[in-house]
């Protein structure tokens, strides 16, 4: 992998992933508020997608953290964006956070998804 993300945290992301939703995955990209890094990409799938663009979208969610601290609502844990052909699914614990690009799926397996990612994060 490069230099944002190490091999071990890289490789535990895609696994928690691939376990929770198997084959629908698509990408998994780690990132801070500084860097990003896609440890994984589907095959067949164009690695052309504007990474930054979408990394830089989802780095509000830090922010979105600090709104969502102490509400009635409970601890924010993560969000799912709605695309005509698949989910984006954004984790962010503390200073790092990952996004998750998958196929149309089950709603109940984004639950799945999301705590393993959180899960993950939060060992590290």
């Amino acid at each position: 992998m490069g230099d944002v993300v190490s091999d071990d945290l890289a490789d535990q992301l895609v696994s928690a992933c691939r376990t929770s939703v198997g084959d629908e995955l698509r990408s998994v990209t780690y990132f801070t508020e500084d860097d990003e890094e896609q440890v994984y990409l589907r095959e067949g799938l164009e690695a052309e997608a504007d990474l930054v663009g979408f990394t830089d979208n989802e780095r509000l969610g830090f922010r979105t953290q600090a709104v969502y601290h102490d509400t009635e609502l409970g601890e924010y844990l993560f969000n799912i964006r709605v695309f005509e052909r698949g989910y984006l699914t954004r984790v962010i614990v503390d200073d790092h956070g990952a996004f998750v690009t998958t196929d149309e799926m089950e709603i109940d397996l984004f639950k799945e998804l999301a705590s393993a990612v959180r899960t993950v994060l939060a060992e590290e």
